[in-house]
């Protein structure tokens, strides 16, 4: 049966650590099996799960390549649904750094492509950001009783 809670059909996707790194280093450019488990350390049977889970909800997709001698192997490249995911990892990152600081400060920053700072936030129709203490979460008829 279909869940009515858009956080919880996503979470069925994202809701575990290794595949919130997975895409986190996606989104870096990362396509290769190889590449996800040295730079994550992750073992091959977890890495493996979370990239068909990832396939399977449209994330990444499949891509076969093939270095000569060698047999067939997949790259995993990002959708436009992974694409999408920047702002939510965008959104975890600040909040880690505002509320779960690294003693050396933070390792990545948000940059937009002129170089200038980004902070991720709501943002209404004519393009105003609202602050979050202005935000309120409405539930509409399709909420279940």
């Amino acid at each position: 049966m279909e869940t009515p809670c858009s956080i919880a059909r996503t979470l069925e996707v994202l809701g575990e650590r290794w595949t919130f790194l997975v895409v986190r280093e996606a989104l870096s450019g990362t396509t290769r099996f190889a590449d996800f488990r040295a730079t994550l350390g992750v073992a091959p049977d977890i890495l493996t799960n979370r990239l068909n889970t990832l396939v399977e909800a449209g994330v990444l997709e499949r891509r076969p390549y093939r270095e000569e001698g060698k047999r067939t192997r997949h790259e995993y490249h990002m959708t436009k649904a992974g694409l999408d995911l920047r702002v939510v990892l965008g959104a975890l990152q600040q909040w880690g750094d505002e509320h779960r600081p690294y003693s050396l400060g933070p390792t990545v920053l948000r940059r937009s492509v002129a170089d200038r700072p980004l902070h991720v936030a709501f943002v209404d129709e004519s393009g105003r950001e609202v602050p979050a203490d202005d935000v309120r979460f409405v539930r509409t008829a399709a909420y279940p009783t």
